[in-house]
């Protein structure tokens, strides 16, 4: 029977370069998606998919994560003094989600690349499988992702990537799994991963998208390859490398995620994901769409 997953790790050591000079002062974690920075998205998520363990990982500069999770009683009493009731209640719950995932924060330390913060975290696991999820992706679905990716781990013990399908000329934009056996229900046996493969070569039509169960056979391949990156000093630690040299003799699957994901690491993917969550937000979102319709058909015909 699988392990109870109760463990997840969010890395937000990045720059952010994509979106400079935007993230030159705030972490790109902290930019919102709605009424919510985007990496409250990622905590809300793995909080509601029974998550009691959240360790982020930081870097310099990313003080103002902490503060915006870090409970404010001092805040939250000067407010209801005021009698701003909903506003206390809103402060006070974001600060609520800290002692709900049990937030800790860890200084990113190590060669260059996505699987350095995977391994830091690691070391305090020990042999626990636990859920990786970047802080600037954010979905939008019935089932939160990380419960949908929670439920294809105890089916299978084995560690599991999310996917969603793609159109063929996107595959140069992400990594393409090998699909060995469809199992149903979105469950998908792999066998590893193509990065950015032109789209004649891509090996299906589904592209993972962020997020993972690790198990502790793919933490030792991390630590084999930052293992050999101290004696070369060259390239980057990544955790798609670790996913398929694991692949390449023990069973790995990914789930096909059901919900929409909106990525913010580029400007583009940020105001696509800004604009769907202010249309979809109930008090904000009919205005919004008369707005868009008056500029799209202005009423001196222009």
């Amino acid at each position: 029977m699988a392990t109870t997953i109760r463990r997840a790790v969010i890395p937000a050591a990045g720059l952010g370069s994509r979106l400079l000079p935007l993230t030159k002062a705030t972490p790109k974690e902290m930019l919102p998606v709605g009424d919510k920075p985007v990496i409250e998205h990622t905590v809300r998520e793995l909080v509601a998919s029974g998550i009691t363990d959240i360790t982020i990982v930081v870097s310099g500069g990313k003080g103002l994560i902490q503060d915006h999770f870090r409970p404010n009683p001092a805040l939250v009493a000067q407010l209801r003094a005021d009698g701003k009731t909903a506003y206390a209640d809103a402060v006070e719950e974001v600060g609520e989600l800290s002692r709900l995932g049990h937030i800790t924060y860890l200084d990113q330390h190590g060669p260059y690349g996505n699987g350095t913060p995977v391994l830091n975290a690691a070391r305090n696991f020990g042999d626990e499988p636990m859920l990786v999820l970047w802080p600037d992706d954010v979905f939008v679905a019935d089932v939160p992702r990380a419960q949908q990716l929670i439920r294809a781990y105890e089916a299978t013990s084995c560690p599991v990537l999310a996917l969603m399908p793609m159109e063929p000329g996107d595959s140069q934009r992400y990594g393409v799994p090998v699909v060995r056996e469809d199992l149903g229900e979105g469950l998908l046996r792999i066998t590893g991963l193509v990065e950015k493969p032109k789209p004649q070569d891509a090996p299906s039509a589904y592209a993972a998208i962020g997020g993972y169960v690790i198990t502790p056979g793919i933490v030792d391949e991390l630590r084999e390859q930052t293992k050999r990156w101290y004696e070369h000093r060259t390239g980057e630690i990544y955790l798609t490398d670790a996913i398929n040299a694991y692949a390449g003799s023990r069973a790995v699957y990914g789930q096909v995620i059901q919900g929409r994901w909106y990525d913010t690491g580029n400007p583009l993917a940020y105001l696509t994901a800004q604009f769907a969550a202010a249309l979809a937000d109930p008090e904000y979102g009919p205005p919004l769409r008369r707005l868009a319709t008056e500029l799209d058909h202005p009423a001196d015909g222009t």
